[in-house]
């Protein structure tokens, strides 16, 4: 079986090995959504695919929708290339269930895909139709960045302040902010801007991102003065918060095997030369969480029939905070970088490492649900609990530690630093009494030297602060004795890495102590996790 739309017309190949299969006419669907484009979504990785493009699939399957999502993909055009637009625009959904049974899908709900390189009339086509309603992201934290840790404006940014990037731009958010400006120009349409990236108030974020596109070009006149008023006008352009959750790991070998058990050939694990990890089939664990803002100025589909909720801005916000900030992120975070240091080669494995259960169990319920936000809708400590005793020791679920440990200065400000910044509020001074934050916070650093437990050299996640913070550990290496303060102390006060300056806020002494135990030598890791937990 291959995956295409002339293989698929034969459905009693699929269906007699268990796949779920499109219930309405691809290619109707796919003519009104060209004609009449409603959503358009960047970000082709596998979280989209997993997820929204499932739900949305739920509604053309009853019926509930005639028009599909468009993909844009800005940043690794290579996905649309080689991850969809051989497979006809198809792929293969595969949950993955704690018994070791798999749900099977081809998804069919996307049924377009463009990429500025060669289809920015198209684009500019899609965002000038007045039936546009929602244009979403998945691009990751890092996507929404326009500044580095020094303040000023990254390189690839500041290059497109100065024309329109009427052909080619560098960044996803100059190319939308320009499309935006198109759609300004051709009627001040009404459209949602929805970030489900796994970030604190991802919306504002988006905002703040696009805002200062539109501020560099008025101020070399390169748009008119009113397209701020039009981004600005809520009955006009909403960016939406929204809280996701779903495991989405790398395509796995072990489920690839599964598929070619079946017959289905197109099975190829791609890694693009920017290194994303993707193929014709996506697979993720079954539990899966969508919270939207419900603030469409131009209508939506109803997703709320494909299983996503939607509520108020404080709503989202507490529940997105909820996970982000205690009950998930962080503890994956923990459980990447120090699974990497100990050579564990999945989430499952890590969470069955007796200490470092304890850390996340520690970090969890002791150090981040007393200031946890009660969402009321979802009760935070059944959230946790399902977390740590049924998510994350799936075994079936080959999440690699390598994949969530990918951006992690990125993300540390948000899923650490609005914990700090929850108990500074408070004002006890009980941020100085954690112990088991700052041990993760010693572990990255420990990490960033690239050896692990054993001292050998590892391979580290991409990260776009890497080559900056490598640079200022340059000198320490496994077995250095210290003293470390006139290294780590420039480091440990950014707080735009921390989320706070931890210097100033007299939490660093112990990252540093920590360290130091760190390390010592081979074996170090695994003994100081021993002796604290």
């Amino acid at each position: 079986m291959k995956l295409n739309l002339q293989e698929l017309a034969n459905q009693e190949n699929w269906l007699a090995k268990g796949y779920q299969l499109p219930q309405f006419d691809i290619e109707a669907v796919r003519a009104r959504t060209v004609a009449e484009p409603m959503w358009i979504h960047f970000g082709a990785g596998n979280i989209f695919r997993a997820f929204p493009a499932t739900v949305h699939q739920k509604l053309l399957n009853q019926g509930l929708c005639d028009r599909g999502i468009i993909v844009g993909e800005a940043f690794d055009e290579e996905i649309l290339d080689r991850a969809y637009t051989p497979f006809d625009n198809l792929s293969v959904t595969v949950s993955l269930n704690s018994d070791g049974s798999l749900e099977k899908e081809v998804v069919a709900s996307v049924v377009h895909t463009v990429k500025p390189s060669t289809d920015m009339d198209e684009m500019i086509r899609i965002f000038q139709a007045p039936s546009l309603q929602m244009v979403s992201f998945t691009i990751t934290e890092k996507g929404y960045s326009v500044k580095g840790a020094d303040g000023s404006y990254l390189k690839w940014i500041a290059a497109d302040f100065d024309a329109l990037p009427e052909q080619r731009s560098l960044s996803l958010v100059s190319l939308l902010t320009y499309l935006m400006y198109r759609r300004y120009l051709a009627g001040q349409q009404p459209v949602a801007l929805v970030s489900m990236d796994n970030c604190s108030h991802n919306g504002t974020m988006l905002y703040d991102a696009v805002m200062t596109f539109v501020n560099e070009w008025q101020k070399r006149g390169l748009v008119e003065l009113g397209f701020a008023g039009y981004l600005n006008n809520p009955e006009k352009v909403s960016f939406n918060w929204s809280m996701i959750d779903k495991i989405t790991p790398r395509p796995s070998d072990v489920v690839k095997k599964t598929l070619e058990a079946d017959g289905f050939e197109d099975t190829e694990l791609i890694i693009t030369a920017k290194n994303t990890f993707t193929a014709a089939f996506v697979n993720a664990e079954p539990t899966q969480y969508l919270v939207v803002e419900d603030w469409f100025p131009n209508g939506r589909p109803a997703l709320e029939k494909g299983g996503v909720l939607f509520t108020d801005r404080e709503t989202v916000d507490k529940i997105e905070t909820m996970k982000v900030t205690t009950c998930l992120n962080p503890l994956h975070t923990i459980m990447a970088i120090y699974g990497c240091l100990l050579n564990l080669p999945t989430i499952a494995d890590i969470a069955a490492d007796p200490q470092l259960k304890t850390f996340i169990e520690k970090v969890g319920y002791d150090e981040s649900m007393p200031v946890v936000v009660d969402p009321g809708v979802i009760k935070p400590m059944d959230f946790i609990r399902t977390v740590i005793e049924v998510r994350f020791p799936n075994p079936y679920l080959p999440d690699a530690p390598q994949r969530i440990a990918t951006d992690t200065s990125q993300k540390i400000p948000v899923r650490f630093g609005q914990t700090l910044k929850a108990y500074i509020k408070r004002g006890q001074g009980e941020e100085k009494n954690l112990k088991y934050i700052p041990l993760f916070f010693a572990g990255w650093l420990r990490y960033l030297l690239a050896v692990d437990d054993h001292g050998q050299v590892m391979q580290l996640s991409s990260d776009p602060m890497l080559e900056e913070l490598q640079t200022k550990l340059a000198g320490i290496e496994l077995g250095s004795e210290g003293p470390f303060e006139a290294t780590l102390l420039a480091i440990l006060a950014n707080d735009r890495i921390f989320g706070v300056d931890l210097v100033a806020q007299g939490i660093a002494p112990l990252v540093l102590s920590y360290f130091k135990e760190l390390v010592a030598g081979p074996g170090a890791v695994r003994a100081t996790l021993v002796k604290y937990l």
